[in-house]
Protein backbone atom coordinates (compact mmCIF):
# COMPACT_ATOMS: atom_id res chain seq x y z
CA UNK A 1 0.00 0.00 0.00
CA UNK A 2 1.34 3.48 -0.77
CA UNK A 3 2.64 5.81 1.85
CA UNK A 4 0.36 7.57 4.12
CA UNK A 5 -0.57 10.64 4.12
CA UNK A 6 -1.97 11.29 7.35
CA UNK A 7 -4.16 14.81 7.16
CA UNK A 8 -5.44 14.33 3.76
CA UNK A 9 -6.55 11.27 3.74
CA UNK A 10 -8.12 10.91 7.07
CA UNK A 11 -10.10 14.35 5.53
CA UNK A 12 -11.25 12.62 2.70
CA UNK A 13 -12.44 9.28 4.79
CA UNK A 14 -14.27 12.11 7.34
CA UNK A 15 -15.73 13.80 4.10
CA UNK A 16 -16.99 10.21 3.08
CA UNK A 17 -18.63 9.88 6.18
CA UNK A 18 -20.21 13.46 5.95
CA UNK A 19 -22.14 12.19 2.71
CA UNK A 20 -23.50 9.02 4.65
CA UNK A 21 -25.10 11.00 7.48
CA UNK A 22 -26.55 13.17 4.78
CA UNK A 23 -26.91 11.26 1.67
CA UNK A 24 -30.12 9.75 3.02
CA UNK A 25 -28.70 6.39 1.04
CA UNK A 26 -29.04 8.38 -2.29
CA UNK A 27 -26.72 7.13 -5.52
CA UNK A 28 -26.57 10.63 -7.03
CA UNK A 29 -24.38 13.70 -5.43
CA UNK A 30 -21.09 14.26 -5.16
CA UNK A 31 -19.48 12.99 -1.61
CA UNK A 32 -16.53 15.08 -1.06
CA UNK A 33 -18.63 17.82 -1.56
CA UNK A 34 -21.25 16.90 0.41
CA UNK A 35 -21.44 19.18 4.03
CA UNK A 36 -22.18 18.06 7.40
CA UNK A 37 -24.09 19.82 10.09
CA UNK A 38 -22.64 18.05 12.72
CA UNK A 39 -19.09 19.38 12.55
CA UNK A 40 -17.35 16.10 11.68
CA UNK A 41 -13.97 17.96 10.92
CA UNK A 42 -10.08 16.77 9.22
CA UNK A 43 -7.78 15.25 11.43
CA UNK A 44 -6.05 17.85 11.59
CA UNK A 45 -8.00 20.56 12.96
CA UNK A 46 -9.67 17.07 15.07
CA UNK A 47 -6.28 17.54 17.31
CA UNK A 48 -7.03 21.26 17.47
CA UNK A 49 -10.56 20.46 19.07
CA UNK A 50 -8.93 17.87 21.28
CA UNK A 51 -10.86 15.37 20.86
CA UNK A 52 -10.75 12.52 23.75
CA UNK A 53 -9.87 9.47 21.78
CA UNK A 54 -9.97 7.26 25.16
CA UNK A 55 -13.49 6.23 24.17
CA UNK A 56 -12.32 4.62 21.49
CA UNK A 57 -12.03 1.00 22.48
CA UNK A 58 -8.47 -1.04 21.33
CA UNK A 59 -9.75 -4.31 19.97
CA UNK A 60 -7.52 -7.65 21.35
CA UNK A 61 -7.66 -11.34 20.86
CA UNK A 62 -5.53 -13.64 23.32
CA UNK A 63 -4.36 -13.62 26.85
CA UNK A 64 -3.87 -9.92 28.28
CA UNK A 65 -1.10 -10.68 30.42
CA UNK A 66 0.68 -12.39 27.43
CA UNK A 67 4.39 -12.04 27.21
CA UNK A 68 4.48 -10.47 23.98
CA UNK A 69 1.91 -8.18 22.68
CA UNK A 70 1.69 -7.57 19.01
CA UNK A 71 -0.16 -4.20 17.22
CA UNK A 72 -1.62 -4.74 13.93
CA UNK A 73 -2.34 -1.30 11.51
CA UNK A 74 -4.32 -2.18 8.90
CA UNK A 75 -7.07 -0.87 6.69
CA UNK A 76 -9.71 -2.25 5.14
CA UNK A 77 -9.32 -1.17 1.72
CA UNK A 78 -5.44 -2.15 1.89
CA UNK A 79 -5.27 -5.72 -0.71
CA UNK A 80 -1.64 -6.43 1.39
CA UNK A 81 -4.21 -6.13 4.71
CA UNK A 82 -6.65 -8.71 3.51
CA UNK A 83 -3.93 -11.28 2.59
CA UNK A 84 -1.95 -11.41 5.78
CA UNK A 85 -5.28 -11.88 7.66
CA UNK A 86 -6.02 -14.62 5.58
CA UNK A 87 -2.44 -16.50 6.19
CA UNK A 88 -0.01 -14.60 8.34
CA UNK A 89 -2.84 -13.94 10.84
CA UNK A 90 -3.85 -17.60 11.12
CA UNK A 91 -0.93 -19.32 11.52
CA UNK A 92 0.08 -16.04 13.96
CA UNK A 93 -3.52 -17.11 16.13
CA UNK A 94 -2.87 -20.50 15.89
CA UNK A 95 0.60 -21.12 16.77
CA UNK A 96 1.28 -18.39 19.64
CA UNK A 97 -2.34 -15.91 20.32
CA UNK A 98 -4.18 -19.27 21.04
CA UNK A 99 -1.61 -20.77 23.24
CA UNK A 100 -0.99 -17.59 25.45
CA UNK A 101 1.50 -16.30 24.16
CA UNK A 102 0.64 -13.23 22.07
CA UNK A 103 -1.77 -10.36 22.62
CA UNK A 104 -3.40 -9.38 19.44
CA UNK A 105 -4.15 -5.99 18.64
CA UNK A 106 -5.62 -4.71 15.78
CA UNK A 107 -6.15 -0.57 14.99
CA UNK A 108 -7.49 0.56 12.02
CA UNK A 109 -5.86 2.78 9.25
CA UNK A 110 -8.00 5.20 6.98
CA UNK A 111 -6.62 5.56 3.85
CA UNK A 112 -9.90 6.41 2.40
CA UNK A 113 -13.91 6.81 3.45
CA UNK A 114 -14.54 3.05 2.84
CA UNK A 115 -12.31 2.17 5.25
CA UNK A 116 -13.92 4.89 7.72
CA UNK A 117 -17.12 2.92 6.95
CA UNK A 118 -15.91 -0.74 7.15
CA UNK A 119 -14.45 0.40 10.76
CA UNK A 120 -17.84 1.40 11.98
CA UNK A 121 -19.25 -1.66 10.70
CA UNK A 122 -16.70 -3.89 12.29
CA UNK A 123 -17.50 -2.24 15.42
CA UNK A 124 -21.05 -1.46 15.76
CA UNK A 125 -21.62 -4.74 17.95
CA UNK A 126 -18.60 -4.07 19.73
CA UNK A 127 -15.78 -6.86 20.96
CA UNK A 128 -18.06 -9.72 20.40
CA UNK A 129 -18.38 -9.47 17.51
CA UNK A 130 -15.56 -7.37 16.06
CA UNK A 131 -12.68 -10.08 14.76
CA UNK A 132 -15.17 -12.33 12.88
CA UNK A 133 -16.84 -8.95 10.87
CA UNK A 134 -13.39 -8.04 10.34
CA UNK A 135 -12.37 -11.52 8.47
CA UNK A 136 -15.62 -11.38 6.96
CA UNK A 137 -14.76 -7.93 5.55
CA UNK A 138 -11.33 -8.61 3.95
CA UNK A 139 -12.53 -11.76 2.60
CA UNK A 140 -15.30 -9.89 0.64
CA UNK A 141 -12.60 -6.96 0.30
CA UNK A 142 -12.60 -7.60 -3.71
CA UNK A 143 -16.32 -7.36 -4.07
CA UNK A 144 -17.12 -4.37 -1.88
CA UNK A 145 -14.95 -1.83 -2.71
CA UNK A 146 -16.28 -2.42 -5.91
CA UNK A 147 -19.98 -2.58 -5.60
CA UNK A 148 -20.36 0.93 -7.38
CA UNK A 149 -21.73 3.88 -5.77
CA UNK A 150 -21.22 5.11 -2.66
CA UNK A 151 -24.40 3.72 -1.47
CA UNK A 152 -23.90 0.61 -2.70
CA UNK A 153 -20.24 0.29 -0.74
CA UNK A 154 -22.38 1.05 2.51
CA UNK A 155 -25.09 -1.21 1.74
CA UNK A 156 -22.55 -4.13 0.78
CA UNK A 157 -20.97 -3.40 4.53
CA UNK A 158 -24.08 -3.20 5.84
CA UNK A 159 -24.98 -6.81 4.37
CA UNK A 160 -22.18 -8.08 6.03
CA UNK A 161 -22.59 -6.78 9.31
CA UNK A 162 -25.98 -7.94 9.05
CA UNK A 163 -25.36 -11.51 8.13
CA UNK A 164 -22.60 -11.34 11.10
CA UNK A 165 -26.23 -11.03 13.55
CA UNK A 166 -25.95 -7.40 13.53
CA UNK A 167 -29.37 -5.47 13.87
CA UNK A 168 -30.00 -3.36 10.21
CA UNK A 169 -31.30 -0.12 12.73
CA UNK A 170 -27.96 -0.42 14.73
CA UNK A 171 -25.74 -0.31 11.77
CA UNK A 172 -27.53 2.26 10.21
CA UNK A 173 -26.89 4.38 13.95
CA UNK A 174 -23.25 3.32 13.69
CA UNK A 175 -22.87 4.80 10.16
CA UNK A 176 -24.64 8.23 11.45
CA UNK A 177 -22.79 8.56 14.07
CA UNK A 178 -20.96 11.56 13.33
CA UNK A 179 -18.64 12.28 16.71
CA UNK A 180 -17.90 8.43 17.08
CA UNK A 181 -16.32 8.79 13.19
CA UNK A 182 -14.55 11.72 14.02
CA UNK A 183 -13.23 10.22 17.41
CA UNK A 184 -11.90 7.23 15.34
CA UNK A 185 -9.94 9.35 12.47
CA UNK A 186 -8.35 11.51 15.67
CA UNK A 187 -7.76 7.96 17.54
CA UNK A 188 -5.71 6.71 14.04
CA UNK A 189 -3.53 9.74 13.58
CA UNK A 190 -2.22 9.70 17.43
CA UNK A 191 -1.90 6.19 17.08
CA UNK A 192 -0.10 6.82 13.53
CA UNK A 193 2.07 9.24 14.50
CA UNK A 194 3.28 7.47 17.94
CA UNK A 195 4.40 4.45 15.84
CA UNK A 196 5.84 5.64 12.78
CA UNK A 197 3.50 4.22 10.95
CA UNK A 198 4.04 4.40 6.85
CA UNK A 199 2.07 1.46 5.31
CA UNK A 200 -0.31 -1.49 6.08
CA UNK A 201 0.03 -3.83 6.86
CA UNK A 202 2.33 -2.99 9.54
CA UNK A 203 3.06 -4.31 13.23
CA UNK A 204 4.50 -3.05 15.96
CA UNK A 205 5.89 -5.49 18.27
CA UNK A 206 6.71 -5.06 21.80
CA UNK A 207 7.08 -1.57 20.93
CA UNK A 208 9.34 -1.85 17.70
CA UNK A 209 7.18 -0.83 14.64
CA UNK A 210 8.09 -3.73 11.71
CA UNK A 211 6.88 -3.48 8.18
CA UNK A 212 4.63 -6.66 6.55
CA UNK A 213 6.69 -9.63 6.70
CA UNK A 214 6.41 -13.30 5.79
CA UNK A 215 5.10 -15.21 8.71
CA UNK A 216 8.59 -17.07 9.28
CA UNK A 217 10.18 -13.96 9.86
CA UNK A 218 7.71 -13.06 12.58
CA UNK A 219 7.75 -16.05 13.99
CA UNK A 220 11.76 -15.27 14.52
CA UNK A 221 10.72 -11.88 15.99
CA UNK A 222 8.16 -13.17 17.87
CA UNK A 223 10.63 -16.08 19.60
CA UNK A 224 13.56 -12.96 20.08
CA UNK A 225 11.39 -11.53 22.42
CA UNK A 226 9.69 -14.59 24.63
Amino acid sequence: MSRLKVIALASLALAGGAWFLNGQGSNSGSIASTPFSGGLVGAAHAQEAEIDISTIEDMVMGDPDAPVTIIEYASYTCPHCASFHANQLKQLKADYVDTGKVKFIFREVYFDRYGLWASAVARCAGPEKFFGITDMIFEGQSEWVRAGAPADIVEELSKIGRIAGVDGEQLDACLRDGEKLQTLVAWYQQNAETHGIESTPSLVIDGKTYSNMAYDDLAEVIEDAL
